[in-house]
């Protein structure tokens, strides 16, 4: 009895500690915006490269201070640069602060993959821009996380 116990400790305490390793490892991955800040911005719901698809939902936290108004500028480019989806993500806590705040957005969008193209093609790369809203419009405030994606 008392092995069987042991036992059942050691399997949850095992699996315990590898699902913490794993959700801590996706929430602590170091995004650089274009101003190469470490700090500002995670993103939870995707990674570098990944394939995505219709409609896209992208989550993470950002510093208050990448909000405005309780919200930022999020696009979605084709592999030659063109806008194809736009949103606001939208602060999930207050923002008018220094820590990190929750957000959320959603992006609908018509796949710009060529007819016939294989998963290499060109035609199949774009990139996932979250902005720091900069009201100001000075340059010296703007900033931006580019995550390179695939579409499916």
């Amino acid at each position: 009895m008392k092995k069987k116990v042991l036992i059942l400790i050691a399997v949850i305490l095992f699996l315990g500690t590898t699902i913490f390793i794993l959700t801590e490892g996706i929430e602590d991955k170091v995004w650089t915006t274009t101003r190469g800040e470490t700090d500002l911005i995670k993103l939870f719901s995707l990674q570098d490269g990944e394939i995505i698809k219709s409609p896209l939902i992208v989550t993470g936290k950002a510093r208050g201070s990448w909000f405005f108004e309780a919200d930022f500028p999020v696009l979605l480019t084709d592999w030659d640069g063109l806008i194809i989806a736009e949103s606001s993500a939208q602060a999930q806590e207050n923002w008018m602060t220094t820590d990190y705040v929750s957000f959320e957005a959603v992006l609908v969008f018509e796949s710009p993959v060529f007819p016939g193209a294989d998963e290499e093609h060109f035609s199949r790369r774009g990139y996932l821009i979250l902005q720091k809203d900069n009201p100001s419009a000075l340059p010296e405030y703007d900033d931006a996380l580019e995550v390179s994606i695939k579409f499916k």
